[in-house]
């Protein structure tokens, strides 16, 4: 779980007589994560297409821009459904022709729809003039604009303007708009827009029509009105369309799109006049798998060579273990030497063969050099949980994939902090609603809330808590712990709880990286670079619980009195012996020192093992805060009262049972009122309870959601705390060439 799974990077070389035949089985197969090859082999190149790639793109391209045209949403079609691709270009090309008819009509009505809603915004301004339309143009002698301005200014333009003999302005009841007829000058070369420069002004285009502005409007009106009908005749047809053929288009598109990667394979190949060579990753588990099926399709007509397996010691990934084949397959003709690590072409009078020698010539490794792609490897429980850790980034192929620590300690952290079976019920019916209904990594999401409700569940018996009221204590069960809300011994103790969990969780963080380091570097890095700092955290906090100027520590930390020894989670620990202390500050300074000798400038941060540990009291926070938003709620709808044995919800109307039980604290809204209604053991007023139900939801239901941010309060932890002692991420991630048919099948 906690390394990725081993790849192994393989070489297939053979003749292009065959290279088809090899393309359809690793394609079938999904298995090889192909390496694209990089040019650097001299005499190979990158190979040519395969026949119909051409033919093929473009039939992708064209199935494509019909799921486009038509939104077409898998989600809308019944998949499920038998699709037969027989004739499927015939029928591709009818399709094509009836969309392709239906969106040009859409696109002419819609372009209509646009020009009229333009034509409507002017004639509002027509009809403020007050003019007939026919007014406004066909003049041989007169010019007319019409449009927006300042009347005012337009004015003394125009009677500025030597080249106009004669002018008038009218202007709109709004004051905005305004009409100009002016009479320019026979032998005037300038025209009306010349005399209008400099003045703020907006020119409308004036329809060519005749009549009053509102008949026109009324006519564009019921113009639009038949055009929206039309375009809603149209949308149905093309829903029709998307309903009949949509199953045809989705399983057509599969099927092209799985020829394309088959044609367009050679493209990452190494080639030459006659032969390829691919190389590619391959979960080690599956090579036999890979050249069982290869050698099955091809007889011996390949040379399959695993040229080596990549270790979990190398930042890069490079490091390998080396793979010798005894006996290289080949298929007759001459086998290529090697000259400097690369593959060397000769030429045959009949054939070629290249060879890779197991993967090695003369000591070099004749490979294309690329990282291993990363296949995480957790079983399906936690599984779910690569959705937060690929929310950081893909883990590199040497590093810890830290899933199965989120999985352990995120819920975990979330179910301490929220506790009540409630909302726990609640949670968990949410994120299997979410699982069940979507796919992929909403799902995954889904089910990473269900977990996140079990742990609340869970807590929440521990606590007691249903809703934030102790109901369950009336059933017999006196519950094992308590949030602290009212104690201020709990809620100390739940804060040293929290520190403690951090230091154990940090220094899980700082082994795993102590762990890479060594492996990838060297003994003498790691303890450098990572012991100094497992030193610095845990002599920190020896110290800090130690007996050592135990008189300057609170006494809840350390001695006879304190919390773990003597509170309600007391199980005897008084604290260190004052001996550890000491070795403690030793080993705090032993780990500064060290720290010194590598990247000395990290000293500044020495104080990180004090302050990331305290971060985690962020737990207790958030659990004190919700336990008390939760009472919050119960206290406006129960009400409550206080007497000597301490604080308590009330269930019937509070000038009666106060004062017989105590000081009220509030009333409740669902003690107003003056009708009992039987309520379990209590009772409660009819109009109260009733009035205030919504309340009572509405306020649970924000507790819920506001709850639900302890999420980003425990994975702030996971991600800033955490994974910054060891994990950076980076890989890449594992895409096979094949294709999972959802569509169509094999055959």
């Amino acid at each position: 779980m906690l390394r990725p799974e081993q790849m192994s990077k393989i070489s297939v070389a053979g003749s292009k007589r065959i290279m088809s035949d090899v393309i359809e089985t690793m394609h079938e197969l999904n298995l090889v994560h192909i390496t694209d090859y990089d040019g650097s082999w001299e005499g190979f190149q990158p190979g040519d297409s395969l026949e119909g790639a051409d033919e093929t793109s473009s039939k992708l391209v064209t199935v494509r821009a019909l799921e486009n045209s038509l939104d077409l949403d898998k989600d809308e079609i019944n998949t499920d459904a038998t699709v037969d691709l027989t004739n499927a270009d015939e029928r591709l090309e009818e399709i094509r022709q009836e969309v392709n008819e239906l969106d040009d009509r859409r696109a002419e009505l819609e372009n209509r729809q646009r020009e009229i809603d333009e034509q409507l915004d002017q004639m509002e301004l027509f009809a403020d003039l007050g003019l007939d339309l026919d007014l406004l143009w066909g003049y041989e002698s007169l010019e007319v604009l019409v449009g927006e301005g300042d009347a005012a200014a337009i004015e003394e333009s125009l009677a500025e303007a030597d080249h106009i003999e004669e002018f008038e302005v009218f202007t709109g009841t709004s004051g905005e708009s305004v009409a100009i007829f002016a009479y320019p000058d026979d032998d005037a070369e300038d025209d009306l827009d010349d005399a209008l420069v400099g003045v703020p002004f907006t020119s409308y285009e004036v329809p060519e029509t005749d009549g009053d502005p509102e008949s026109n409007v009324a006519d564009l009106n019921e113009e639009r009105k038949q055009i929206e009908a039309e375009l809603e005749k149209v949308e149905k047809e093309l829903e029709s369309v998307k309903l009949n053929a949509g199953n045809f288009l989705l399983a057509l598109e599969e099927e092209l799109t799985i020829e394309a990667e088959k044609t367009e394979a050679p493209l990452r190949f190494a080639t030459t006049e006659r032969s390829f060579i691919v190389e590619g990753w391959v979960p080690t588990g599956k090579v036999d798998e890979l050249q069982q099926r290869l050698t099955d399709d091809s007889g011996d007509q390949l040379e399959i060579s695993e040229i080596k397996r990549a270790k979990y010691t190398d930042a890069s990934g490079h490091a390998e273990e080396e793979v010798h084949d005894e006996e290289p397959a080949t298929d007759g003709g001459s086998p290529a030497a090697t000259d400097g690590g690369q593959p060397v072409v000769e030429e045959d009078t009949e054939d070629e063969q290249v060879m890779t020698d197991g993967g090695k010539s003369d000591g070099d490794l004749v490979t294309v050099e690329d990282d291993p792609p990363v296949v995480q490897r957790n079983s399906k429980l936690v599984n779910p949980f690569e959705i937060l850790t690929r929310a950081v980034n893909q883990p590199k192929y040497s590093e810890f994939d830290p899933t199965i620590t989120l999985f352990l300690t995120f819920p975990l952290f979330f179910g301490f902090m929220i506790g009540d079976v409630g909302y726990g019920l609640l949670y968990v019916l949410l994120g299997y609603t979410v699982y069940k209904k979507f796919e992929d990594a909403i799902s995954d999401f889904g089910a990473v809330i269900v977990w996140l409700g079990l742990w609340t569940t869970l807590f929440g018996f521990l606590y007691g808590e249903i809703l934030g009221l102790h109901f369950i204590e009336q059933m017999g069960y006196h519950p094992i712990l308590k949030k602290g809300i009212s104690s201020t011994e709990w809620a100390i103790s739940w804060l040293l709880v929290a520190v403690v969990a951090g230091w154990l969780h940090l220094n899980l963080g700082y082994i795993f990286n102590f762990v890479e380091e060594w492996s990838v570097h060297s003994a003498k890095e790691a303890i450098v670079e990572v012991g100094s700092w497992i030193l610095m955290l845990n002599g920190l906090w020896v110290f800090i619980f130690s007996d050592l100027f135990s008189g300057a520590k609170p006494t809840f930390l350390v001695g006879s009195e304190a919390l773990f020894a003597v509170g309600p989670l007391g199980f005897g620990f008084e604290g260190f012996p004052a001996i550890a202390g000491i070795i403690g500050l030793v080993l705090f300074g032993l780990g500064i020192a060290i720290l010194l000798t590598g990247p000395w400038y990290e000293v500044v941060e020495f104080l990180v093992p004090l302050a990331h540990v305290l971060s985690y009291t962020r737990l207790t926070a958030v659990l004190l805060a919700k336990a008390g938003m939760a009472l919050a709620v119960n206290l406006l709808y129960f009400g409550a009262y206080r007497d000597e044995e301490g604080f308590h919800f009330m269930h019937k109307y509070a000038t009666d049972y106060a004062p017989k039980h105590g000081e009220v604290v509030f009333g409740g809204i669902a003690n107003m009122g003056s009708v009992s209604l039987p309520l379990g053991p209590a009772n409660l007023a009819l109009e109260g309870a009733l009035l205030g139900l919504p309340v009572y939801i509405v306020g649970h239901i924000v507790v819920l959601a506001i709850g639900g941010t302890a999420a980003i309060q425990a994975v702030r932890l996971e991600y800033f705390e955490f994974f910054e002692k060891f994990y950076e991420g980076g890989g890449k991630k594992y895409e096979p060439f094949g294709h999972e048919r959802t569509h169509t099948s094999d055959d």
